[in-house]
């Protein structure tokens, strides 16, 4: 995480940027499960990175990226073009490692797309708005990350099934601890 900036102290920024933090430790299981040829272990690491994504997108998108595309059309663009792509290839281990032979190297360009990605966020977009927001803008983005704290579903320990028995099939939100 940065601190050179001070755009940490925006509490919707300090938040996107621990969502970020906690996609690249998985982008870190992803690439070990991956030598080790854990195929389950990497679609379930896929799925919590979509997990974290999907409320953090909304943030970035209804929200962030909004009060920025005056200034930045370009670069918004660019970043919105590459969720779509992330989630795209991320999507395809919904269902479990998929069967396309092509999918681990697309897993691994789109796993290093991720990495530049945030940090055209943390490095760009974030100290950009900094400076570039007034108040009334960042009560806007604050309130669209309060609608999704409100709908957000609920996220499903499943560390201890083993111990405690059977439970419905993953739906692919749940954030597995």
């Amino acid at each position: 995480m940065c601190e050179y900036c001070g755009c940490q102290q925006i509490a919707t920024i300090a938040e996107l940027t621990r969502e970020h933090d906690a996609a690249v430790a998985l982008v870190g299981q992803i690439k070990a499960a991956l030598t080790d040829r854990r195929r389950a272990d990497v679609a379930e690491s896929c799925q919590q990175i979509l997990a974290i994504l999907a409320p953090h997108t909304v943030v970035e998108e209804e929200g962030l990226f909004p009060e920025m595309n005056d200034e930045f059309p370009d670069h918004i663009s660019v970043l919105r073009s590459e969720h779509r792509e992330i989630e795209k290839v991320l999507g395809e281990a919904a269902d479990g490692f998929p069967d396309d032979p092509t999918w681990p190297d697309r897993l691994v360009a789109v796993l290093h797309l991720l990495r530049e990605h945030i940090l055209k966020e943390q490095d760009g977009v974030f100290p950009a708005a900094l400076v570039a927001l007034d108040a009334e803008q960042w009560e806007r983005i604050e309130a669209v990350r309060a609608q999704i704290s409100l709908t957000r579903p609920w996220i499903v320990d499943r560390s201890r099934d083993d111990q405690l028995g059977g439970r419905a099939p993953r739906r692919g939100w749940e954030n597995v601890t």
